[in-house]
Order: structure tokens, then C-alpha cells, then sequence
């Protein structure tokens, strides 16, 4: 049953949060692209350690997929950028520290475009201004070099959101690649889910070992995030979800942002059609206010094209007869909420 409201023009309206990209990366190796486009003078020089660490990209071959112009196509007011460390091979903290610094003088230079958000009230003035908002986020905790000192540092640079591990082993746990060992967090992981606590930083659990996961729940004291998993009811991937873990996310106030990883969704014949059954499971299984979209553009998402196919996300839910309250919470109130509870 289609729903009577016109999607498109909620789409427009509706605040749209995308829970993770991997855009900076993707922007650096690129020859400094800059997130205004490639119309827009890039900023390669000078030379960045993210890119000398991993090499270039074609962007001839692969594009980007939300830049500032993808988004505003594809009617995207906020993302979480993540910088994944696990490539820095022993200059974890450095290659955070590198793209960051390269994005806040691309943030500043675009200032009429793109803001950095530290809180949900500057997201919300972001929209209203017509502006991007960005929220910066670190993926891999090997970024703190072993020191729950650089926490707060990364804080102050307006750090909201970390994952405790990538999918291998680190010093703060197992990722899901590392389950064959049985281990979980350890003790520096369980201090670093309480010192993200207390700044006010989104423990973020996508990525982890199952019994990393439980121990991550058992220690947080706030609401935790799923920045880009699915579904494991609907595709036995070890990047998604049991749906007893979909449950403890949102009893405890949290949110999944579900993603469009093409073999997340479905191993052989990944569809928007089956992305959306896994929407479906996890409001299932967690209900309608704990989901909401997390694409990982930029970091091996080829679901869709671009940012700017998201509204096929809001289309495909309309024609499935989601009411407007439910697809609003979905595209981003969910996030925002669980945002301003644990940020500000």
C-alpha cells in the first residue's frame, strides 16, 4: 500500500542524517578533491599523510560518493565522517590528526556550504542555513596509540563518535574478523567505552566480535549507535546484526544505522528492494524509533551510486505504506535524538 503524502517533497523537508561515510579518505586519495566537488580547487599540496600512506585513487575509475554536491542532490543534511585508521600502519593517530586538519580547511574554505556540528542544535541551525552539517567521527580506535590521554583531545577537535575496533583485532578488542578467538573487549576497551561516556562521545559498535559487542553493551552507560550494519536474519554476513543484538541496542535508547553495503544486503543479488527488507527486519526486531541510515558511501557501498540516489531509500518506503512520522524518524530524528542525548 503506497502511502498518500508526497515522499519526495518529505524528503526535501524531512532532516536526512547519514550515520557513516568514509569521504575524507576517499577525497585525499584522490589528489585532494574537495568535498565542494571536482569543479572546486582541490587541496593536494601539500602532500597528505593519508595519501602518502595508501596511494591514489582514479577518480576517473571511482568516484566520489558524497561530496557536497551529491548531497544536496540527494536532499542529505547531515553525515558522520569517519577517518578509518587501520591502514596507517603504526601512524594511527597521526593519520586521524592528517585528515582531519586536511577537512577543516576544506570546511573552512566552503563555510557557505558545510559546517563542522559538535551538537544536535548545530546540525538543526545547519538545515536551517542551508549548510551541510559534519559530524566528525573516528573509525578504528588504534587512533588513541594505546592512551585514553588522547581522548579528550580528540574531543576538543570536535571527535562525536568512534568505533572501538575496525573488524581485526586491536588493543581496545576483537572486531567481527577476529570471532574465531572468543575474545572480547578488553580493559582498556571496557575504560575507553567510559571515558567516551563521560566526554559525551556515541560509542559507536559496528565492527565488533559478538562478545566484544556484549561487553561494550554491558559497560556502556549511554546510548550506543550501530553506524553502518545490518541485518544477520536476512544475510549471514559477520558485519551485520543478530537480532538479539538489534534488541539491546535500542533497549538501551541507541540506534543502527542501516547500511547499503552491497554484500551486507544480499552475497549475490544485492537490490534496494531486499536493502529495504533489512530496514524492515530491524524496526522489527528493534522497533521504529532505533533505526535509522548509515549508507558507508565512499567505503565499499555501491548499493546505490551516490548520495544523491538516497531519495530511491524515502520512494521505496513510501510505496511500502510507511506513514510520514515513521519514515521522518527514520531518515534522521532518530539519529539527531540520540545525538543530542549522549552530545549535546
Amino acid at each position: 500500500m503506497t502511502a498518500d503524502y508526497d515522499w519526495n517533497a518529505l524528503h526535501r523537508e524531512a532532516l536526512v542524517i547519514d550515520s557513516h561515510n568514509d569521504t575524507i579518505v576517499g577525497l585525499i586519495r584522490r589528489g585532494g578533491q574537495s568535498v565542494a566537488g571536482p569543479d572546486a580547487p582541490a587541496r593536494g599540496s601539500p602532500e597528505s599523510l593519508i595519501a602518502y600512506l595508501r596511494g591514489p585513487v582514479d577518480s576517473a575509475e571511482i568516484g566520489i560518493q558524497s561530496d557536497l554536491p551529491a548531497m544536496r542532490a540527494g536532499g542529505l543534511d547531515a553525515a558522520y565522517f569517519a577517518i578509518d585508521d587501520t591502514r596507517a600502519w603504526g601512524n594511527h593517530l597521526a593519520y586521524v590528526l592528517d585528515g582531519f586538519g586536511w577537512f577543516a580547511a576544506e570546511a573552512a574554505a566552503h563555510a557557505d556550504q558545510i559546517t563542522i556540528a559538535r551538537t544536535a542544535a548545530e546540525i538543526e541551525a545547519a538545515k536551517a542555513a542551508g549548510k551541510a552539517a559534519a559530524v566528525l567521527a573516528v573509525e578504528n580506535s588504534e587512533a588513541l596509540e594505546r592512551s585514553l590521554y588522547v581522548l579528550p583531545m580528540l574531543h576538543r577537535l570536535g571527535v562525536r563518535t568512534m568505533t572501538l575496533t575496525h573488524s581485526i583485532r586491536t588493543y581496545a578488542g576483537d572486531g567481527e574478523q577476529a570471532h574465531h578467538a572468543g575474545g572480547g573487549l578488553t580493559e582498556f576497551g571496557r575504560q575507553l567505552v567510559g571515558g567516551m561516556n563521560d566526554l559525551g562521545m556515541l560509542v559507536d559498535v559496528s565492527h565488533l566480535s559478538a562478545p566484544s559487542f556484549w561487553h561494550a553493551m554491558q559497560a556502556a552507560q549511554a546510548p550506543v549507535i550501530a553506524s553502518h550494519s545490518a541485518c544477520r536474519a536476512l544475510t549471514e554476513h559477520g558485519r551485520n546484526l543478530h537480532d538479539d543484538q538489534l534488541r539491546a541496542i535500542a533497549d538501551g535508547g541507541g540506534v543502527v544505522g542501516v547500511t547499503c553495503v552491497h554484500h551486507f544486503v544480499h552475497p549475490t543479488h544485492p537490490t534496494l528492494e531486499r536493502y529495504l527488507d533489512h530496514v524492515e527486519h530491524a524496526v522489527d526486531a528493534a522497533g521504529i524509533d532505533h533505526v535509522g541510515f548509515g549508507s558507508d558511501f565512499d567505503g565499499g557501498s555501491y548499493l546505490l551510486d551516490s548520495a544523491a540516489q538516497v531519495p530511491r531509500i524515502t520512494q521505496g518506503l513510501a510505496a511500502r505504506g510507511w506513514p510520514e512520522p515513521d519514515l521522518r524518524k527514520f531518515l534522521g530524528l532518530n539519529h539527531l535524538r540520540v545525538f543530542r542525548e549522549v552530545c549535546g
